[in-house]
């Protein structure tokens, strides 16, 4: 017990020290929009409760110089710097990068917009904060960086980390599970694009609540379902998982399109990018799903005893940490 009790301690510990708006990714974005034939606009955003926001600035392009002061305003909690380049030559195999991303916990955006040519979108990271601007550019860029957007999004944004983790130890069997997660995924790719397209709106705040409510509500059903199995037989979220999936996926959408606000998504490449961060999501689902399923696997075929302890134990961690994010985002 002693052994279930510090992995419980470690577990809370773990995502204890996280944001608790854990949903939340806040990447930078920069935006390189071209005007005439030598002059830019350029947009940076950063959150302002960030070190870059507070600190950093936009490397340009070699060719190019600053026009005029640089503009700055607060808008929600972001910083917003705006830039006006001229640039006599092409910015086609320039560099252009964030000061200060190297020292960052977060990944930045990059979006150039040339007049007669296609718009190419960049990815910056801490190991690589300035990045060379190509000189031909497909839709696929668009589609590679949100893809992976959506995927470190669904195993870096814990809460929907959480409940996927807890259908897997609500459910058994791997196709029930993927078929689960599956409805999930449907779910909040529907309030997200009608979100995103400005068809759907609710605020923030309660959205937040209710989907660590919901991840409560998981945790209470693995620990009722592992007690009340023998006596009562399958309970309802689990002979109908898709549907308590489906339910909450809707709401975990909204969250989902608030991160996905933060980002910013490439105006001439809406639906593709809105697609392939779906996808993305969904891979990362199946990513957590398949790690998780192995741990058990490993656990049961090792130390079967010890499998309904842990399952036990993990279900209380989550249910803490959820009920934490709860009380903190009612309270903010």
């Amino acid at each position: 017990m002693r052994i279930f009790l510090t992995a419980i301690a470690c577990f809370i510990g773990l995502f204890w020290a996280t944001d608790a708006h854990a949903d939340e990714l806040r990447p930078a974005y920069v935006e390189l929009n071209q005007i005439s034939q030598s002059e830019w606009s350029v947009l940076w955003k950063a959150s302002a409760r960030s070190r870059l926001g507070r600190t950093g600035d936009i490397i340009i392009p070699e060719s190019c110089s600053l026009v005029g002061d640089a503009e700055r305003r607060f808008v929600a909690s972001n910083i917003l710097t705006f830039h006006t380049l001229n640039c006599p030559d092409s910015v086609a195999g320039q560099s252009i990068g964030l000061k200060g991303l190297e020292l960052a916990t977060t990944d930045a955006l990059v979006r150039i917009a040339p007049l007669d040519e296609e718009t190419q979108t960049l990815r910056l990271t801490p190991d690589t904060p300035v990045a060379t601007i190509a000189r031909e550019e497909a839709i696929a860029n668009v589609a590679w960086t949100y893809t992976i957007i959506g995927i470190e999004h669904i195993v870096l944004g814990f809460d929907h980390l959480l409940f996927v983790l807890a259908l897997v130890l609500l459910l058994k069997g791997g196709w029930l599970v993927a078929k689960t997660v599956t409805a999930f995924t449907i779910a909040h790719s529907i309030t997200l694009i009608g979100s995103t397209l400005g068809y759907l709106s609710l605020p923030s705040q309660p959205v937040e609540a209710i989907i660590a409510l919901s991840i409560v509500f998981l945790a209470v059903e693995i620990v009722k379902a592992q007690r009340d199995h023998d006596t009562h037989g399958p309970r309802l979220s689990e002979r109908f998982p898709w549907i308590v999936a489906f339910l909450f996926g809707l709401l975990h959408g909204f969250g989902f399109a608030g991160a996905l606000a933060e980002i910013g998504l490439p105006q001439d490449d809406v639906p593709m990018a809105l697609l392939t961060f779906n996808l993305g999501v969904e891979i990362g689902q199946l990513m957590i799903v398949a790690v998780a399923f192995a741990l058990l696997a490993f656990v049961r075929r090792f130390q079967q005893s010890w499998l309904q302890p842990i399952k036990t134990a993990t279900s209380y961690a989550i249910g803490i940490i959820a009920t934490y994010w709860f009380v903190e985002r009612m309270i903010a």
